[in-house]
Order: C-alpha cells, then structure tokens, then sequence
C-alpha cells in the first residue's frame, strides 16, 4: 500500500473517529472558529471553492493540501465532497508524516 492509499485511509479513520468534518459550509465554519488542524482541498474544484480556501486557510495559518481529485476525497468519504478538514492534531501530525 503507497502513502497515498494510506492518507485516503487516514481521512476515512478520522471520519469514523469523529474528528473530520466535510462539505465548504462545514468546513470554512471549522476554519474561521480555528477548530480546523488542516484543511484537503480537491485539485480539480471549481475556480470559485478553490479561491475561497486558499484565502480563508491563508488568512487563518490553517495548512492546505491540494493532493486528491474529488472523486477520490468522495469515495474515501462515501459522501459527494470537494473539501475535509481534520479537526485533530493527532491526525494531522499523521498526514503531514504521510504526504
């Protein structure tokens, strides 16, 4: 198994763990109330949701990895999803040791 297996696997461990929230709406609120460890954003999302993340992740020195298509993040997830953030430092740590 390759360490981008692992890191899908990852997200879907901290899922199930409680400590992953999906979807923008979800996702910019653990942002901007500083609960976001680190945020994926999936490469091939629109203009629009791309620009909106890398300013609110700059802005509030929240990390951002651009490394997974959509579908990817999705089926990880077994939801429709553009975007996840961690919300636990653990599994950060284990991400960033991945990627």
């Amino acid at each position: 198994m390759n360490n981008r297996q692992r890191t899908l696997n990852l997200f879907g461990l901290a899922q199930r763990a409680g400590k992953l929230v999906s979807g923008e709406a979800l996702v910019l609120q653990s942002v901007r109330s500083n609960k976001a460890k680190i945020v994926c954003l999936a490469s091939d999302a629109s203009n629009n949701t791309s620009k909106q993340f890398l300013n609110k992740c700059e802005y509030y020195n929240v990390p951002l990895v651009v490394e997974f298509t959509r579908e990817e993040i999705s089926h990880t997830l077994g939801k429709d999803r553009t975007v996840c953030a961690l919300i636990d430092d653990g599994f950060k740590h284990s991400l960033q040791k991945l990627l």
